[in-house]
């Protein structure tokens, strides 16, 4: 695989030195469905560039869901780790097979100072998980639960680009920090509307557009 055009592809906007380093300082690593890349209380020594795939993050205990992660994006948490030598407060875990490309902190400083490209997507990642986190606290402080549980439908759906949505019942309810009682019955509703169908493996979402209308 040709690394350097894959990271063109999906971060047209660095300049080509920046692309090129990126090539000679990073390591390209596989992640599998699933599996966790970091957890609670881990010691950060690479920012990750997500190539392919969706990663999401959450807070440790009920897994409360925070945002995703597309190809073309990277994880600001372990930016700002980097920057104040912290840990990390928050856990990520690969939705679908998922390719990053791991880049060692030492080179945060020397790159901000050196590429604006580089510079600017650093700062345009704060602001746009920033802003993820207010919607998050909006749905949660404002929204009732079938809102909610809308946006999540949706959000699932533009992220994944499918309508077929395999999470649980469970793991939806500990996302929204909800039980599954109560998205059950939620899902229930939606079902009777036909804005989604319900089957024993996954759940179909035919409109859920019309909720939101």
């Amino acid at each position: 695989m040709d690394i350097l055009a894959v990271i063109q592809k999906q971060f047209p906007f660095f300049d080509s030195d920046l692309a090129q380093q990126i090539v000679a300082v990073g390591e390209v690593k596989q992640i599998k469905s699933g599996e966790v890349i970091m957890r609670t209380g881990q010691n950060i020594r690479s920012t990750m560039l997500v190539l392919d795939g969706l990663i999401k993050i959450f807070r440790e205990g009920n897994e409360f869901f925070m945002y995703y992660l597309e190809p073309g994006e990277a994880c600001a948490v372990t930016m700002v780790c980097a920057i104040k030598s912290q840990t990390s407060q928050l856990m990520a875990k690969a939705v679908v097979d998922t390719e990053v490309i791991a880049i060692p902190l030492s080179y945060m400083d020397t790159w901000m100072a050196t590429y604006k490209s580089w510079y600017h997507f650093v700062v345009g990642s704060y602001r746009n998980r920033f802003e993820d986190l207010l919607q998050t606290i909006d749905h949660i402080a404002f929204r009732n639960m079938d809102e909610r549980l809308v946006f999540y439908l949706r959000q699932y759906q533009q992220t994944q680009k499918s309508n077929e949505v395999f999470t649980s019942f469970t793991e939806i309810a500990q996302e929204l920090n909800s039980s599954r009682e109560v998205v059950s019955r939620l899902m229930k509703k939606l079902s009777e509307k036909g804005l989604i169908v319900l089957h024993k493996s996954h759940i179909e979402i035919v409109n859920i557009e019309k909720a939101l209308s």
